[in-house]
């Protein structure tokens, strides 16, 4: 030891200092990355031109009670889309009474036109189909964005007026990727600092544990008396 200090005291506290670092690091991206961030690829044109097929999107889980106007949504409904999850745009929630018929400059909600700058050419409708609803609770009306190339709820006004339970969101799209790209950022530079933290704590104990070499016996012995 030097200075009553044991040899590598200084790495050993900032292996601790990174380890530490690391570790919340990592455990913050773990934790906050169980809400459920993904990547996935848009599968068909029906919500063109707001995601083109073969886009790239990053989805959040929610709950049905989370749902909200005009959000788009990833959706299990097997009975319409048998593989995979239908991508849509929640138009109007329980409660609410969606209204449309072909030649209308905009869908109706709650007796107020619709301001969907999002929709494929401006068209409201695909010029066919004529619907007024009113959504049950706990059931929403889904829309593509592409009105002319969407399977969407207008094409199952038969079943519960083609209203689907928000019990059935899996996901909801994000257009901002700050947080998922943070979380993942977060994920690697925690991985790094423990890794870091990691190899400075070794040479730490090698340091410490390191002898200091004996003096020879001979320099402890008096020197010759000069005659």
């Amino acid at each position: 030891m030097a200075g009553g200090r044991r040899p590598g005291r200084g790495l050993g506290v900032t292996a601790v200092v990174l380890l530490l670092a690391g570790a919340v690091l990592v455990t913050v991206g773990l934790v906050v990355g169980r809400g459920g961030h993904q990547a996935s690829e848009v599968g068909s044109g029906s919500m063109d031109p707001t995601y083109r097929q073969g886009d790239r999107i990053v989805t959040e889980e929610v709950d049905g009670d989370d749902i909200r106007r005009g959000d788009v949504v990833l959706s299990s409904i097997p009975e319409r889309v048998p593989e995979g999850l239908a991508l849509q745009r929640v138009v109007a929630l329980g409660g609410d009474r969606v209204a449309h018929r072909p030649g209308d400059d905009a869908l109706m909600l709650n007796g107020r036109p619709l301001d969907e700058p999002y929709v494929r050419g401006g068209e409201p409708g695909d010029g066919m189909t004529s619907f007024d609803v009113t959504v049950p609770e706990g059931r929403m009306f889904l829309l593509g964005d592409n009105r002319g190339n969407s399977r969407d709820s207008r094409y199952f006004l038969s079943e519960q007026s083609g209203t689907v339970a928000v019990g059935a969101v899996r996901a909801r799209v994000l257009d901002d990727w700050t947080v998922p790209v943070l979380l993942v950022a977060g994920g690697f530079a925690g991985v790094v600092l423990f890794l870091v933290g990691g190899g400075l704590g070794v040479a730490s104990l090698v340091v410490g544990r390191r002898k200091a070499v004996p003096a020879p016996d001979w320099a402890a012995m008096p020197p010759p008396p000069v005659r």
